[in-house]
């Protein structure tokens, strides 16, 4: 993935390019926005993480335009010198002039370490990131596809959370809000690896064992553990989550329910021994 053209002003100056290579840059992307929508969190979250890189995931074309003008237009209020032309934005990051190469004397502007992009996560998401190179992943107020026989689209599942488990590394998180009850009981039910009401035997392609009653997804539980409410209220992000997405200015306004739930990367677990 060539990062270049999303973030100028982390690209690494003087670099030797080869024929078809992407542009080396001084920084990878560890934050990564799911389903970003017009943009809120990311904005809200680049002064927090100044010199982290993020990007927003989205798959609606009008959508991106916007969230991608709304970021140019930003960044051009913070350019280093003004522009002798006023410029329009653009959907396209690399129209942008291309700030001054980051250094210990001039940093990077505000703004400059936020992006989105096109793309439809749930099919492509490993093609964008190594594997435990996100610290960071949130999935804000998902579609919640109420009937039954769209349930295999909603974003989080086991096979999903095992792409999820792939990009985010140990002691990094993934965050989920929603407003929809039902929904949240859905996330928390695959997270924890319980099966969950509604789901049909085998929708996820994992085997499952009983046990007091409950089935359990077999390696899910290995994966993910739950950060509690506790250190929830320690998390700038949590509070940023609630507050800051254009969903969640909604739902305040309309006076909902907002249910929040944090899940850690755990350690790979060890491989089993080789039977002889």
């Amino acid at each position: 993935m060539d990062w270049s053209t999303h973030y100028p002003a982390f690209v690494c100056p003087d670099q030797d390019m080869e024929a078809g290579q992407p542009r080396r840059m001084s920084k990878q992307v560890e934050i990564a926005d799911v389903g970003c929508g017009f943009g809120g969190l990311l904005i809200a979250l680049s002064p927090l993480f100044p010199d982290t890189l993020m990007i927003g995931m989205e798959l609606r074309t009008q959508v991106l335009s916007y969230v991608t003008n709304r970021i140019l237009a930003l960044r051009s209020q913070h350019q280093p010198q003004p522009q002798s032309q006023t410029q329009q934005p653009s959907t396209d990051p690399s129209s942008l002039p291309s700030p001054s190469p980051p250094s210990s004397s001039f940093p990077p502007g505000p703004l400059q370490n936020i992006s989105a992009l096109r793309t439809n996560t749930m099919k492509h998401l490993p093609n964008y990131f190594h594997r435990h190179q996100l610290s960071h992943l949130f999935l804000c107020f998902p579609d919640p596809h109420f009937k039954a026989r769209k349930h295999k689209a909603r974003i989080v599942s086991a096979q999903l959370n095992a792409e999820y488990a792939f990009v985010v590394r140990p002691g990094g998180c993934v965050y989920t809000i929603t407003d929809v009850e039902e929904l949240a009981g859905w996330i928390v039910g695959h997270f924890s690896g319980r099966k969950v009401d509604g789901e049909e035997e085998g929708d996820d392609g994992e085997e499952t064992v009983g046990g007091n009653g409950a089935d359990k997804t077999k390696g899910v539980e290995e994966l993910w553990e739950r950060v509690s409410e506790q250190d929830l209220q320690s998390d700038p992000c949590v509070e940023v989550m609630r507050e800051e997405t254009e969903e969640g200015k909604k739902v305040s306004r309309h006076g909902g329910r907002k249910f929040v739930s944090v899940w850690r990367r755990r350690e790979d677990p060890p491989w089993p021994d080789e039977v002889c």
